[in-house]
């Protein structure tokens, strides 16, 4: 009887490591062939000659003044937009997560909604409020495209949920009882914040600005719409070494150098949150929210508002309406006209094409998101399962350029020649997708009981019976919200696919930029009129995304 158990329990634990390699087979074969493939062929051509490494070609760069210059600014921006996004934001955090208020779930979608939005739409929208012509200019003559503060105040608008949600959610579920513990002993309440709230909250703060430091310090489409000649982060230069002066030995170095410094933050970022999972004791976050009581908190809810009007939706508005400024939506029915210009196809075509390419991505990140996600939940995941959970997240922080031009220079030998093939855009889309789903899934595959999977194993289910029949149905509703976001982010997906689309195939955010790039009046009204539809697309997946969270907070992110 020994022997026949030890038997069994070897057959099992074969048949597990044989599932456990082949739900991670395919996300692995996906990462290496469409993104650690085309980076490492970019890195390489732009660092070897005649076949020999040249990584003295690294220290030439450096020693560059304008280099050092681009290094510079990319990381004080970066910190300086971090600053500001906490100074600005965490109000909002405490709002959201302590005032229980008429209209909240709707001011909380609205304030998601920059998050998901393309940069190139920030930028324009931002262009159309202090550039030349804005509402800044036009009501008292300011422009501030030319100045860093264009750049600091997008970067504020597009993290700004980011903190909320971050901070937000975790402070939420913070006992309150703890403050008021201190304020009964004597303490003031900033005194009893400071060192009672504030050091639970660290994690949280300190995820959330990694994440800000993250986004600001890979901006491509804000500051390359904003920026102009005068400011320029590593990926506008990266782009601008690879399209516009085509030095790839230079870009090389870039990348290589962003490359380590995004991650360094994603380890600190891995170690904030293992240190939020696993150092608190929380409660329901729906017994900790009420009304705000008193002129202070009716003050600060106010303010709150101001600030989310103001910052958030008036960029917006303004967008919508340079839009209109056209009679008889001019600017609209010009998008229904082929130029002969930038576009082989008439402007309105790019919002089809937009949306054929995120479906096609949206699925290819699901199935490569969701495999990678079952695989990290194991609990017989071996260190490479789990080491493969950081990579995943590297196409968030790594060159989108280095990924859109790689994909040109790699991909063009069978079986791999894919050149001329529409499903490169969803490939390169996906790669920025799969890191969503597989954060939107985990916390739900985690929370399942995995004696429901032991129990449905023992009575004979296979394991995609138990995959189908117990998990599926406790995960269908972040299945839906991780296709959303994914949706969301192909949709508006900028730096790779620049390089990628094809002239008579636009992108919406490729056929924005290139209609800013053009002077005239017409190019500048159809590129607001094509950022207003990309984003009341966004706005919509949202608006759905945010209704699914409402019927299940299980997705939170």
């Amino acid at each position: 009887m020994d022997l026949t158990r030890t038997e069994v329990a070897v057959r099992k634990d074969r048949r597990g490591s044989a599932a456990r390699l082949g739900l991670i087979a395919l996300p692995v074969a996906f990462f290496a062939a469409f993104f650690a493939y085309p980076v490492a062929a970019i890195v390489a051509r732009g660092l070897k000659v005649d076949g020999a490494w040249r990584f003295g070609r690294i220290g030439e760069v450096l020693a560059q003044s304008d280099v050092r210059h681009v290094l510079w600014f990319t990381t004080w921006q970066a910190l300086v937009s971090t600053a500001l996004t906490l100074l600005i934001a965490l109000p909002g955090a405490y709002v959201f997560a302590r005032f229980d208020f008429r209209g909240k779930q709707v001011l909380r979608a609205a304030v998601t909604v920059p998050f998901v939005l393309p940069t190139v739409v920030v930028g324009t929208a931002f262009l159309a409020l202090v550039g030349r012509g804005g509402l800044l200019d036009e009501l008292w003559g300011v422009r501030l495209d030319t100045t860093v503060w264009a750049i600091l105040l997008a970067h504020v608008f597009f993290n700004y949920a980011v903190v909320v949600r971050t901070v937000g959610g975790l402070w939420a579920q913070l006992d309150p009882r703890q403050e008021e513990a201190a304020r009964m002993l004597g303490a003031s309440p900033w005194k009893a914040w400071r060192q009672v709230t504030l050091p639970a909250l660290g994690p949280a703060v300190a995820a959330a600005a990694l994440m800000v430091f993250l986004f600001t310090f890979t901006s491509f489409g804000v500051v390359q719409i904003l920026g102009g000649p005068t400011f320029s982060t590593l990926e506008v230069e990266i782009y601008r070494q690879t399209s516009e002066i085509f030095d790839l030995s230079t870009a090389a170095v870039l990348t290589l150098i962003q490359f380590v410094a995004v991650g360094a933050i994603l380890a600190l970022h891995a170690w904030t949150v293992r240190r939020r999972e696993t150092a608190l004791r929380l409660v329901d976050a729906s017994v900790t929210a009420r009304r705000p009581r008193g002129a202070g908190q009716w003050a600060l809810l106010g303010g709150v508002l101001v600030t989310v009007v103001v910052l958030l939706m008036l960029p917006l508005a303004v967008l919508v309406q340079r839009s209109l400024d056209a009679p008889g939506f001019g600017y609209y029915r010009a998008l229904t006209r082929e130029d002969g210009g930038i576009f082989l196809v008439p402007p309105i075509e790019a919002i089809g094409n937009s949306l054929e390419y995120a479906v096609a991505a949206t699925v290819i990140a699901v199935v490569i998101g969701g495999l990678a996600a079952v695989a990290l939940t194991r609990r017989d995941a071996g260190r490479f399962v789990r080491g493969f959970d950081a990579l995943l997240m590297l196409p968030l922080g790594v060159s989108a350029v280095t990924v859109g031009f790689g994909f040109l220079i790699a991909l063009d030998e069978p079986p791999l020649d894919l050149r001329s093939s529409w499903i490169l855009v969803p490939l390169a889309q996906a790669l920025v997708g799969v890191p969503f789903v597989v954060r939107t899934m985990l916390p739900v595959l985690r929370a399942v009981d995995v004696r429901l999977r032991e129990a449905a194993s023992v009575l004979g289910a296979s394991p995609w019976r138990v995959w189908r029949e117990v998990d599926l149905p406790m995960v269908r509703r972040a299945l839906l919200i991780a296709a959303g976001f994914a949706f969301a982010v192909s949709l508006g997906e900028f730096g790779a696919t620049v390089f990628i689309a094809r002239p008579d195939n636009p992108t919406l955010p490729v056929a924005v930029a290139r209609l800013l790039g053009r002077p005239g009046d017409l190019n500048y009204g159809q590129a607001m009129a094509l950022s207003t539809i990309l984003m009341v697309v966004c706005a919509v997946a949202l608006l759905v995304l945010e209704r699914l969270r409402t019927a299940d907070r299980t997705g939170e992110f």
